[in-house]
């Protein structure tokens, strides 16, 4: 079932977290913090959403490492119900799509829950006291890849978060299917 994000509620504060990566490593909120701030994203492995824009999320965490962004991706869906979010299978999507950044797996799901994420995609971009500053789409994006040239929204919005240390005021919800809670 398709869900939009809510929109951004400036200054929340992102709360700690410490999970398993895909790599072997514990990875914490202050391991992934940029000096010019974070972005934390809520994807899985299977759902349409994510896979139409995979390529261009590796893209964008790239650049915006390079600007001084810490990115981290965590799946936190029912790995049980959902056996092709479990964590063998992110190795396998993360190789597909070279990840060039942690890719956590939240199998209690409490960290979706204080994230109060709802569906995947579900972009959270903080500043450097890690306050956020957006929480949108990445592009006009649906369960097909948008065109080439379509508007950059995450990129450019942290882009400014890490010029500016402030967020755009008009931001576009995201859409995703909805994270996969367990019963």
């Amino acid at each position: 079932m398709a869900v939009t994000t809510p929109i951004c509620t400036f200054g929340w504060k992102a709360p700690d977290f410490t999970l398993p990566g895909i790599d072997g490593r514990r990875w914490s909120l202050a391991d992934i913090r940029g000096p010019r701030g974070a972005l934390v994203m809520f994807i899985c492995n299977h759902c349409p959403y994510v896979e139409s824009v995979a390529d261009r999320i590796t893209r964008d965490a790239r650049e915006l490492v390079s600007l001084g962004i810490g990115v981290v991706a965590i799946n936190s869906n029912d790995a049980v119900r959902y056996p092709e979010d479990s964590f063998d299978n992110m190795k396998a999507f993360a190789g597909r799509h070279d990840f060039a950044f942690p890719y956590l797996h939240d199998e209690t799901q409490e960290v979706a829950r204080a994230y109060d994420a709802v569906c995947t995609p579900d972009f959270f971009g903080f500043d450097a006291d890690l306050g956020l500053q957006y929480r949108g789409r990445l592009d006009a994006s649906g369960k097909s890849a948008g065109p080439a040239d379509a508007r950059r929204d995450l990129f450019e919005a942290m882009l400014q978060v890490a010029r500016t240390g402030h967020g755009p005021a008009d931001q576009v919800a995201g859409m995703g299917c909805s994270i996969k809670w367990k019963f």
